[in-house]
């Protein structure tokens, strides 16, 4: 078993900003040169997720719209009193999506649906810089 690890770092604004990584992670499988392989896609940090989908700014707006009335940006959070602190809704949403995605390699291509992107979204309340861990297992 051969293990291949990179990091991609981006450029977020916060506030639910979705990035499309999935051009980049794909360019981790062929700098790899690996055939069949699961990629795992992970995120630094409490505040931001990887998931897949529709990537478009119809599914975009309707994924924030989701959130925001499962976990509302200025709902009544404990850790922001204790804390001091304004961003308990982007850790809420966090651990609710997910840090991670593992993607199947096919032929040395993401196995993606027509339609489906891997994606990282940040919910913090700001912008940031983000590390996204590409781990190949062949």
């Amino acid at each position: 078993m051969a293990v291949h690890t990179a990091e991609l770092r981006f450029s977020t604004s916060g506030d639910a900003d979705v990035v499309d990584i999935t051009g980049e992670v794909q360019g981790v499988v062929e700098e790899a040169g690996v055939g069949e392989a699961q990629a795992l896609a992970f995120v630094h940090g409490s505040t931001a997720a990887i998931a897949t989908m529709e990537y478009e700014p119809g599914g975009v707006h309707d994924l924030r719209q989701m959130l925001e009335r499962l976990i509302p940006t200025h709902g009544d959070y404990e850790h922001n009193r204790l804390n001091r602190d304004s961003n308990s809704h982007a850790h809420q949403r966090a651990s609710v999506v997910g840090p991670s995605e593992a993607v199947p390699v096919i032929a040395g291509r993401l196995a993606l649906g027509t339609w489906q992107q891997l994606v990282l979204i940040d919910f913090d309340d700001r912008p940031r810089q983000r590390t996204v861990v590409v781990q190949l297992v062949s």
